[in-house]
């Protein structure tokens, strides 16, 4: 006797709105249907088919046959002294992927770092999430469930002014342009007033530089642009971004003038500079960052080191930090030093690692590294 499985649903979760008409219509409803059943998923939280009230109970009985709305599975919530949130949550196969929220202004901005894969697929050396190695792209249901997920933690997402998160950074685990054909579907819907209404200023995506993919990017989007940076000479930065042997700083900048160009306003690039010590911290390195920045409208956010076991960096003093902010200032540039959030729960910049089953062995070729030098 052969038994037919159950035909597997469709999880609703990480549908852009053209997606979700899309369904509607395949299922031989109106396209208005996406609208409604987006404001339950995203406005209201809702997963139960049954609680979305404006629908009729023969659509009600007929997305419970056909379709889901499956979040991650929360396997972890601290909170810092400081008053982040990290959440730790399992996706579809087993791997665990880490989401933080940074309250600010007295907690009237509540951003959300976003990972977009497990693991990650480049080896920044100063990274700790890139010593876990690489296992897959996540999906856009699972990068917009963090997302989800934090916005059910509290308060009421209909209160713009008091939302649980208010602004989004692709900037959690993975190189988000590395996985493009699922981050830009879940950004669409952060922007989306059916989604999460977010102002496209307040959706930022960071990047090591991919250029090709971000030439691509600013064809379909103009969210705000931060560059994961941290070396102004490319013999440096080869070292600790190893994507720079592929695409280096000048085609990383001149790409970063083509996004610009095409925002429809005034818009600058953040700049994200990890100050090590004795690495990338000197006057030298200052005058340089400065002269190679004086061209392109940018911020630059200067991230002390996060230190983690067996890096081989090491974090520079408070002192040091400013030094190098009052040399940058000197020089025409707007520098200000990101604060060290949530390390007390290794929430910090550079921390996240999750649970990772590692493809490409980097980890397992890490931990070697660190026992031959202890030997």
């Amino acid at each position: 006797m052969t038994t037919t499985a159950a035909p597997q649903r469709v999880n609703l979760l990480g549908m852009t709105r053209e997606e979700m008409e899309a369904f509607f219509l395949s299922i031989g409803e109106k396209k208005f249907r996406a609208a409604q059943v987006m404001k339950w998923i995203h406005h209201e939280g809702v997963d139960d088919f049954a609680a979305m009230t404006n629908l009729s109970k023969a659509l009600r009985a007929r997305l419970e046959e056909t379709a889901e709305v499956r979040g991650p599975k929360v396997v972890y919530e601290g909170a810092s002294q400081d008053g982040t949130r990290k959440w730790v949550v399992e996706v579809e196969d087993g791997s665990y992927v880490e989401t933080v929220l940074i309250p600010a202004d007295n907690g009237k901005r509540r951003t959300l770092c976003v990972s977009s894969q497990v693991g990650c697929s480049l080896d920044c050396s100063f990274c700790s999430t890139g010593k876990q190695g690489f296992q897959r792209n996540l999906t856009s249901a699972e990068i917009i469930g963090q997302v989800w997920v934090a916005s059910n933690s509290g308060g009421s997402r209909k209160d713009s002014a008091n939302r649980p998160v208010t602004n989004v950074v692709m900037m959690g685990m993975g190189e988000p342009l590395m996985n493009y054909d699922n981050v830009v579907p879940a950004m669409k819907l952060m922007l989306d007033d059916q989604g999460y209404g977010l102002s496209k200023r307040r959706v930022t995506l960071s990047t090591s530089g991919v250029v090709p993919m971000l030439d691509r990017l600013g064809d379909e989007l103009d969210v705000s642009l931060a560059i994961s940076l941290h070396a102004a000479n490319d013999a440096l930065r080869s070292e600790l971004v190893p994507l720079n042997r592929k695409y280096n700083i000048r085609s990383l900048l001149d790409a970063c003038h083509r996004y610009l160009a095409k925002c429809d306003d005034t818009r600058q690039v953040t700049i994200e500079y990890t100050v090590i010590k004795d690495i990338n911290d000197q006057q030298e390195h200052a005058r340089e960052l400065a002269e190679l920045l004086k061209e392109l409208p940018c911020k630059i956010n200067l991230i002390p080191f996060n230190p983690f076991p067996h890096s081989g960096y090491e974090k520079p003093s408070r002192n040091q930090v400013m030094r190098f902010q009052r040399w940058l200032y000197e020089l025409g540039h707007t520098a200000p030093i990101r604060s060290t959030r949530g390390d007390d729960i290794d929430a910090a910049c550079g921390q996240l690692v999750g649970r990772v089953k590692d493809r490409t062995r980097r980890h397992e070729r890490y931990i070697q590294s660190i026992q031959i030098d202890a030997d």
